[in-house]
Order: C-alpha cells, then structure tokens, then sequence
C-alpha cells in the first residue's frame, strides 16, 4: 500500500485506509457517528475517571469501535497500565478472551486508585512480564485454540518503536493491529508509522528546515494556538534531520533511540508499505470549537466525526457533560490490517 498524504501542511493526513489490494475498512462515518452515540453513556460508568497519562476519550472509542466491529476471537493489548483498555475491550466484547502483556501489573495500582483487573483475562505482567516480541506466540495461540490468526486482535499501548512491533506482528502472522500512540513527526517517544509514512516522495510529506520557509512561519503561528503544535526547531535537527524525531528513531518510552539517514527512514517506509493492506487513522471525536482541547493542532489531523459548529449535535450525544480534559489526549490512533509481501 503506498501511504499518501494530504497537498498541504495544514492538512497534512497519511492514508485513508486503501490498501495494495485497493481495499479500505468497512466502516463509514455513518457508522462511527452511531457508534459514537452509543459508547457515550458506556464510557461514563468507566471504573478509572481520571485515566492521566493514559487513554482519553477519543483513542477509547476508537479501540471500543475497532474491537467491537472486527469481532476477533482473541485480543491481545502490549501495554495495559491500569487497566482501562482492558475495560475498554470487554466493553466491546464482553465474552472475548484478552491476553495482557504488561511490565507492571493492574492491581498493582489498586492501591493507590482505581484500577481494573478483568476476571476473563490471561496477564503476563510484574514478575511474569513476557515482551510482546518474546512470546511463543504458536504455542500461545495452540493452547487458546486459536487456528485463524485472521480472527485476532492485537493492540499496542506500549510506546515502542512501532517498526518493530510491525514485523514482530508479521513474524507472528497477526492481521490486524491498532497502535494507541501514532505520533507525528517531531513529536513523541518511539517511531510511529505516521513518522515513517511522512516522506518526501510522498504527496503533501517531506518537510523544509528553511527558516524563511512558508512551513516554518505556519508553524510558528500554530505553536501559538496548540500546545503540542511543533514549530522549526523543534522539527528540525542540527543537520536539517526532520524525520522521526530531528533524525532520531524512538524507542521505548524514549530511553532508546538511533540517529538514522533519512535514506534509512525511506527504506523503513518502503518495507512498511509492502505490508500494509490498510491504514485507517481515528479521526478526532469533534472540532477543537466543541471540545475545547488546546493540545493536538487539528491541521495535523483528519476531519472530526462532528465538524466543528455542530454543538447541537455535541450535545444529544452527551459529549457536552464529559470533562473537557478527556478530549486532550488525541494521537493519531491508527488501525492497520497487514500481511507478508508476495
């Protein structure tokens, strides 16, 4: 699949779901605007209120929407924290087996807050933490009596490099992937597929390091008005290195990372290409006018689910009694469907 992006920087948008195959996902935003209506009153009875440094509204319907629409037989997160997302899957499906790997157990958190512990959930967390690229995962799946990879779900929250968590996945024979953190370029603490899809050769990707350039006064003007809005020099390396982040691929909450050439970043987007049969971003639930989010610049997203000006709207689905502080946490969430390249 060859990820393409938007003409301009203020809407500056990888791949909307085609694939090699010419396929896309199967849901329309007819679709997300019901599922919206419906996760609204589910996400209110959430065991966790204040999730920070966790998942916010947005990336948790999307997960709730994703799992409860692919109907996967088995759902494996990396990364659980306290156990929202594992809240958040059984939501989706509540008789669905979850496999959770994750360095610090759930419970561990009980004692200073809320936490969830799922009763129907296989941990393999504190002292039995297995990383997700470690795991035997054809034997793991044999003792779940999973024979159809096709039918399983893996979601990744872990802040790793997600080039490879990708050919991890692949390696495994999983299909279908949601990666929670799709950081944009300049921005986060692992390499994300948006860094690597962002290129030169791609049309509305590439970026200019020039001071004087129109990019650079844009960003100027926006890091005003957006708090994670990235400006120049926070874009750019000493040697002019936009790519990942100033010429550096993330890994690992950021305690790892590897100065590459951007001819590196290129082939790392070739290869992602070659595997991709899809790639579905998460749009934002709504426009920055209705949630009053000041954090993600919305030039660096896609069209919200309700436009801004629709607080009508906003409003019957009970979006306006939520706290404006769970729509700050937008990062892209991505959606992907792969395979190995013929």
């Amino acid at each position: 699949m060859r990820c393409s992006m938007a003409l301009s920087f203020n809407s500056c948008l990888l791949a909307k779901g085609r694939s090699k195959q010419g396929k896309a996902v199967e849901w329309t935003r007819k679709d997300l605007l019901k599922g919206l209506e419906e996760f609204v009153p589910i996400y209110e009875t959430r065991p966790i209120k204040n999730n920070m440094y966790g998942m916010g509204f947005d990336h948790s319907f999307g997960l709730w929407f994703m799992a409860r629409w692919l109907k996967p037989d088995l759902m494996i997160e990396s990364g659980a924290f306290k156990g929202h997302s594992t809240w958040v899957l059984r939501q989706a499906m509540p008789e669905t087996r979850i496999i959770s790997l994750s360095p610090r157990h759930p419970e561990k958190y009980l004692k200073k807050g809320p936490a969830y512990v799922d009763g129907n959930c296989t941990y393999f967390a504190g002292k039995d933490f297995v990383d997700f690229g470690s795991v035997d995962w054809a034997s793991m799946m044999k003792k779940h009596g999973i024979s159809d990879l096709s039918r399983v779900l893996v979601f990744f929250d872990d802040h790793q490099n997600e080039l490879k968590r990708l050919k991890q996945a692949l390696k495994a024979g999983f299909q279908h992937l949601i990666f929670e953190d799709n950081y944009d370029t300049g921005t986060g603490d692992h390499y994300s597929l948006r860094q690597i899809c962002d290129q030169d050769y791609i049309r509305g990707g590439g970026h200019s390091c020039f001071r004087d350039s129109d990019e650079a006064r844009i960003r100027m003007k926006r890091k005003m008005f957006w708090e994670k809005a990235v400006d120049r020099d926070e874009l750019c390396g000493g040697g002019e290195e936009w790519w990942g982040v100033r010429g550096y691929m993330r890994d690992d909450f950021n305690h790892s990372n590897k100065a590459i050439s951007y001819d590196e970043h290129f082939q790392n987007s070739r290869f992602v290409e070659s595997a991709l049969d899809v790639y579905w971003e998460l749009p934002p639930v709504a426009g920055p006018s209705l949630t009053h989010q000041t954090r993600y610049d919305p030039a660096r997203a896609s069209d919200p689910i309700i436009e801004d000006g629709r607080f009508g709207l906003f409003q019957r689905f009970g979006l306006a009694r939520l706290e404006t502080s769970v729509f700050n946490g937008y990062t892209q969430m991505v959606y992907v469907q792969i395979s190995a390249s013929s």
